[in-house]
């Protein structure tokens, strides 16, 4: 037996492989809503932006692509999420994906953009493949992120009063948190900006920026997911 060969005798040709693509959910807050990014897939339906991995081509790479040419976004921060490998996913054949996430401010998306609320579930499920699971998940793993860090990603476009980082976490939470016990799970978190907000439909109020890596204690966090 030769080191290409496994304890039955075979090679690694001998085995069949499956296709590999890798598909990114971009999440963004837009118009007071949580929302994923979708495109318009080659076969008729909307998902994920996503392509297939090449020969030799690092996952991350692909995800890169993928991003730039079915998006139009270019030197885009993501992460991993999970593989899906359900045997059936793809009517076309046996393909794994690597699912991956995003998530950046609405002024980073291009003009084009297609966005889907991701608390739609008729919408969202209407997405091609298993996408509508892979947009759950990053779901999930943007609340894990948010409730370990104040706003991470500059969604609430890097200085904000307290009253517009609470409605951004009910968004994200898709839950109402009372005013004063937000403010003080996430105040120590915070630094003043030293200016007021303009006058809008109320009175100013003071702006504020993210301390440090704004990270939140573990009282913080257990008073967002409880």
């Amino acid at each position: 037996m030769n080191k290409w060969t496994d304890t039955s005798g075979k090679g690694l040709t001998d085995y069949p492989r499956p296709s590999v693509a890798v598909d990114v959910a971009v999440l963004t807050y837009s118009g007071g809503s949580l929302k994923v990014l979708v495109v318009l897939h080659r076969l008729g339906a909307l998902a994920l932006p996503g392509t297939f991995l090449h020969e030799r081509e690092l996952l991350t790479a692909a995800a890169d692509r993928a991003l730039s040419v079915k998006a139009e976004l270019a030197q885009t921060s993501f992460h991993q999420l999970a593989i899906f490998d359900r045997p059936d996913r793809d009517d076309r054949g046996w393909v794994l994906s690597v699912a991956h996430t995003a998530c950046l401010p609405e002024s980073a998306l291009p003009d084009s953009a297609l966005l889907v609320d991701v608390y739609d579930d008729e919408a969202v499920s209407g997405v091609a493949f298993d996408h509508a699971d892979m947009v759950r998940l990053a779901v999930t793993d943007l609340r894990t992120r948010y409730a370990s860090y104040v706003d991470p990603d500059g969604l609430s476009g890097g200085t904000f009063t307290v009253a517009e980082l609470r409605g951004l976490y009910e968004v994200i939470f898709d839950r109402p948190f009372q005013k004063d016990s937000f403010r003080r799970q996430v105040f120590d978190a915070l630094e003043s900006t030293g200016e007021m907000s303009r006058p809008g439909n109320g009175r100013p109020a003071e702006t504020y920026r993210r301390r440090g890596d704004g990270a939140l204690t573990a009282q913080a966090m257990a008073f967002l997911t409880g």
